[in-house]
């Protein structure tokens, strides 16, 4: 998979499944971005 300048939009990232996927395609050096309901654990999914 081309990964060169690439951004993945991940709703429900901010736990189970959406989480996993969100850090695995950060540490491929993908662009990550994040939708979630609850503010709390998105700023966790982040840090």
């Amino acid at each position: 998979m081309a990964t060169e300048a690439s951004t993945a939009l991940i709703t429900g990232g901010t736990s189970g499944i959406g989480r996993a996927a969100a850090n695995k395609l950060a540490l491929l050096g993908i662009h990550v971005l994040i939708v979630g309901r609850n503010r709390e654990r998105g700023e966790k999914a982040v840090a």
